[in-house]
């Protein structure tokens, strides 16, 4: 494949993953529903550090642990504030 196949191909991952992160941004929005309901923090360490433990354990790379958790503390950031601005 050329750089233009290559292009393609990031740009068909890239609509896939928005969608996919569309998904986890309805999941969020639902928890801080019930989390409001039940009076619980939107902020849950533990839960977070079991959903990087998680994220870790099904990695296959090519990034390493600590890039791709990078990215989770950054996507959890934001699906953080969903909770909070929809409360």
């Amino acid at each position: 494949m050329d750089i233009s196949d290559w292009r393609k191909k990031i740009d068909e991952l890239d609509e896939q993953i928005v969608q996919l992160i569309s998904k986890r941004a309805e999941a969020a929005k639902a928890i801080g529903e019930l989390k409001r309901e039940t009076q619980l923090p939107v902020y849950e360490p533990g839960r977070e550090q079991a959903v990087f433990n998680h994220v870790r354990a099904v990695n296959p790379g090519p990034l390493s642990d600590a890039d791709l958790l990078d990215i989770y503390e950054r996507l959890i950031d934001v699906m953080r504030a969903l909770q909070r601005r929809d409360a």
